[in-house]
């Protein structure tokens, strides 16, 4: 922050904005730290309306991180299709499995025992950690990346976060000075970012998106067509199967991955390339084979 003046002026104006912008969504009426941590798993890569419905489906398929601890593979996956990334899926159950094992289904506050834990990075961490916890701390997400890069580096190409750090730092409820506060506001880590991330997606409607500022911007590859989207259609085609109680050899999966493709207007695929994606998948604890046969774990 360039003055302490700047700096509470800014957290005025981000509370005032906050408050004008609040989403109520489900996972904000909930300090559980599993239900916060499904919601930033979720929002990682998936739209907000989107995981308005599909977070309440979760948490009625999977009440408490026990119980997704305890269900199969094939059923994670199942309850994630639609999603996108289906690694997401499996590190969540990896991650339960720990908390239960290692913390007797308790979370830990730690960022670095969070951050230990599969598919749990900084701003995940942070962000069950502000959250749940309401533990200040550097919460660096995309809504957040924006409004930093929009309102401190005005014009200024590939920004890094090692820039927006500090700023992010100093300005989230902790060890700080108290400033004026909108009335009835709450000086919190919890409702500053929130009022950040709303803020953010505001943002993003009115301006071209600042985020696309910062040096770790990267666009999204193109979904239609792509290996990632052959994964995909491999995992759905194994948890069909699985459903019937049976596994599909290759040439059932090269056969129905080929009408898939032919179905788009694609080539059919080469073998060796199915043979590789079943590899990818195998390596990463989606499925096993066993005498020539494929199966969801």
């Amino acid at each position: 922050m360039q003055s302490s003046l700047v700096a509470n002026e800014f957290r005025s104006f981000i509370r005032q904005e906050g408050q004008r912008l609040y989403r109520d969504l489900a996972w904000r009426n909930t300090q559980d730290p599993y239900y916060v941590w499904l919601s930033e798993v979720m929002l990682q890569q998936t739209q907000v309306s989107r995981v308005v419905t599909r977070w309440a489906e979760w948490i009625d398929a999977f009440p408490s991180v026990f119980a997704l601890a305890e269900a199969s593979t094939a059923r994670v996956l199942a309850a994630w299709q639609g999603m996108g990334y289906n690694r997401r899926a499996l590190s969540l159950k990896a991650a339960a499995e720990r908390i239960v094992a290692e913390y007797d289904g308790i979370f830990p506050q730690s960022a670095r025992e969070l951050v230990s834990l599969p598919g749990i990075g900084p701003a995940t961490a942070q962000g069950i950690r502000s959250f749940a916890y309401n533990l200040p701390g550097v919460y660096l997400e995309t809504n957040v990346r924006t409004v930093f890069i929009h309102h401190f580096f005005q014009d200024v190409p590939d920004v890094p976060d090692k820039e927006l750090i500090p700023l992010i730092e100093a300005t989230c409820p902790g060890e700080q000075q108290p400033f004026a506060l909108p009335q009835d506001a709450e000086d919190t880590s919890r409702a500053w970012y929130y009022a950040l991330l709303d803020y953010g997606a505001e943002l993003k409607r009115q301006v071209p998106n600042p985020s696309r500022r910062s040096k770790s911007y990267s666009r999204q590859s193109k979904f239609e067509g792509s290996r990632r989207q052959k994964r995909a259609e491999l995992v759905r085609l194994l948890l069909a199967a699985g459903e019937q109680g049976r596994g599909l050899e290759l040439s059932e999966l090269i056969h129905s991955l080929s009408a898939f493709e032919l179905a788009s207007g694609r080539p059919p695929v080469a073998g060796d390339l199915v043979q590789s994606i079943l590899g990818d998948l195998v390596r990463e604890g989606f499925c096993r084979e066993n005498q020539g046969s494929w199966r969801i774990i």
